[in-house]
């Protein structure tokens, strides 16, 4: 029952969130004083209403799991938890989450978890069953774990915030298409419309996955000229995006399972290498 309920809360995507989370706080924490009491209350309430979200989104999406092989076996579809038990842990989750956020950092903080929580829950999911264009709108909220962590450390949101968002957004459309791909049949016996769902050929979404990973690559490098990074960075993102590039040319070429698994592969290798550089290159400076 207890690992139920912590299944709930999605842990291996929560680490992804809380680095993202860090990395902003810390490039926050540049220009300002650095607390390590407001770092653990900031990470401590991103994983609270992080954890919420993941559970109020099960929660909400538990008879489309039941239709799906790859999340049959989740607590809710597999009812080895009531819905009731469900919801009501995950709002206390969410609430605490919100009250971390607010009282260990600053309202802005708490607010942009709200924000994120929202319109995760009340817009993107809906969508899901309606159109592809949800994953536009589902990576807004997905980007705004750096805009948290930021705003904890300094108390507004400046264009390093905001350059930090704008490589999470990009970053993540060939990561969510590359997943769609992988599973559309079960996305497709659930009414989920993601894009591979809609375009049978995979044209348009080789297409996608070509245009945000090569986007991805101008973008990866404005860190270097906002004085967040050095060369060592500029080198290493280059690399980086051209690999995910790379690994949406070969979908793109072949439009196999194998491909879009290669750029899943290279999505979850490209951001955490991302991010070490970025920070390891900062402290050099």
């Amino acid at each position: 029952m207890v690992q139920d309920y912590i299944d709930l809360t999605k842990p291996r995507i929560t680490w992804l969130i809380l680095m993202s989370t860090g990395v902003g706080f810390f490039f926050g924490a540049l220009n300002a004083s650095w607390s390590w009491a407001v770092l653990i209350h900031t990470i401590i309430g991103t994983a609270l209403i992080a954890s919420g979200t993941a559970a109020l989104n099960q929660w909400w999406e538990r008879e489309a799991d039941k239709k799906m092989t790859r999340t049959e076996l989740r607590p809710l579809a597999a009812e080895r938890i009531g819905p009731t038990g469900a919801v009501v842990f995950a709002i206390v989750l969410s609430v605490a989450g919100f009250v971390e956020l607010w009282l260990g950092a600053n309202l802005l903080t708490g607010l942009l978890g709200l924000f994120t929580l929202l319109t995760y829950l009340l817009i993107y999911t809906p969508m899901k069953q309606r159109t592809p264009h949800s994953t536009t709108v589902g990576a807004i909220p997905g980007a705004m774990p750096p805009l948290i962590g930021f705003a904890a450390a300094h108390g507004s949101l400046t264009s390093e915030a905001w350059i930090l968002f704008a490589i999470l957004f990009v970053w993540q459309f060939p990561h969510f298409y590359a997943i769609a791909w992988m599973y559309k049949d079960d996305y497709a016996k659930a009414g989920i419309k993601m894009l591979p769902v809609v375009d049978p050929t995979g044209e348009h979404t080789a297409r996608q996955i070509l245009f945000y990973s090569l986007a991805l690559i101008p973008i990866s490098v404005i860190p270097r000229y906002l004085g967040m990074s050095g060369n060592i960075y500029l080198a290493g993102a280059l690399m980086l995006g051209m690999m995910y590039f790379y690994s949406g040319v070969l979908v793109a070429r072949h439009k196999t399972r194998a491909d879009a698994r290669r750029v899943l592969l290279a999505s979850i290798v490209y951001l955490p290498v991302l991010y070490m550089l970025m920070m390891a290159d900062r402290t050099s400076l």
